[in-house]
């Protein structure tokens, strides 16, 4: 078993709360689900300015980070509405600057990107953040090469999620890379998690990007998802819609800026992604399942899609551990 690792998360007044307790959560649950001689991680909380208020009335007892605290393995910065002004405090250059730099691996939780970046610490290194912020990150430190779209992105030592739950998912690859995927599977279940993501899944799901684009459509949408091996041809959907072939198109685009046979593909390729990372069923089986009508089409397409095959995805993505 490695040798326990030093981890410490950063608090700041008005960080999110989900942003450090999520990747807190994993950590902390590694500790519980790993027999050894001794735990994998040892996990603080540290701040510069001493206890931290959050809403609600609540208030985080840390660590004080000074000059004098030993450097992690690990430092995870988490974001929220007061980031701007941690980076702009007292003792960020001085203190946390310093001592971030003295991280074997770094980390950053949504708009956690902006104290990195302040700390010269992404300056040609690819990142990602909340997808709110990705234009304010490019403006403030144009050195950064901002990754639109991924729940994480991980360039050499330095890790960066997007926003809030994303952090679950960062810690999970951390672990992964630490301890192991059945280990951070494991840990995935006691956290009921419906699934573990890897970093270039996007921000967004496809019916989540539906039902905020049009609400006009969104019962169609959820029939679309329920039924994919179905056809849903344009004739189809439109009599389901009961309009006319050409209205359906007309009002499809302007509600939803693309056309139907591009969303039915987008709802089959993240069915099919997520049938890749979660069974055992044959190419065959996820075709017929999705739509793709056979294997050949569905392995032309995802390949177009994701630039890999499914099986090369299935084995650098998917499940060891089946329940």
């Amino acid at each position: 078993m490695p040798p326990t690792k030093s981890l410490q998360l950063i608090a700041f007044s008005r960080m999110s709360f989900l942003d450090i307790s999520g990747p807190l959560d994993v950590f902390l649950t590694a500790n519980l689900v790993v027999d050894g001689p001794h735990q994998p991680y040892d996990v603080s909380v540290v701040s510069p300015a001493g206890p931290v208020d959050m809403p609600a009335g609540i208030s985080i007892h840390t660590d004080a980070l000074s000059e004098d605290t030993a450097p992690p393995h690990t430092l995870i910065v988490p974001g929220g509405p007061g980031i701007h002004a941690f980076c702009e405090g007292e003792g960020f250059k001085s203190i946390f600057e310093v001592h971030a730099k003295k991280a074997s691996r770094l980390a950053s939780v949504c708009t956690g990107a902006f104290a990195l970046a302040a700390a010269g610490l992404l300056d040609g290194r690819r990142a990602t953040t909340h997808w709110q912020s990705y234009d304010d990150l490019e403006r403030r430190f144009p050195k950064v090469i901002v990754k639109r779209g991924p729940i994480f992105v991980n360039d050499g030592h330095i890790w960066t999620s997007a926003g809030v739950t994303a952090g679950i998912d960062l810690a999970l690859a951390m672990v992964e890379q630490d301890l192991g995927q059945a280990v951070a599977l494991e840990i995935a279940r006691n956290l009921v998690m419906f699934l573990k993501r890897p970093g270039d899944q996007a921000q967004f799901s496809v019916p989540l990007t539906l039902q905020s684009e049009s609400g006009r459509f969104s019962d169609l949408h959820a029939w679309m998802s329920a039924n994919l091996a179905e056809d849903l041809s344009i004739p189809v959907l439109a009599t389901r819609m009961n309009m006319s072939e050409r209205s359906f198109l007309r009002h499809y685009r302007s509600h939803t800026r693309r056309t139907p046979s591009k969303v039915v593909e987008a709802l089959r390729l993240e069915a099919a992604r997520h049938l890749l990372l979660n069974t055992d069923y044959p190419m065959k089986d996820i075709a017929a399942r999705c739509g793709f009508g056979n294997e050949a089409t569905f392995l032309r397409r995802f390949g177009k899609s994701f630039g890999t095959s499914p099986g090369q995805h299935r084995a650098n993505f998917g499940s060891q551990v089946r329940d």
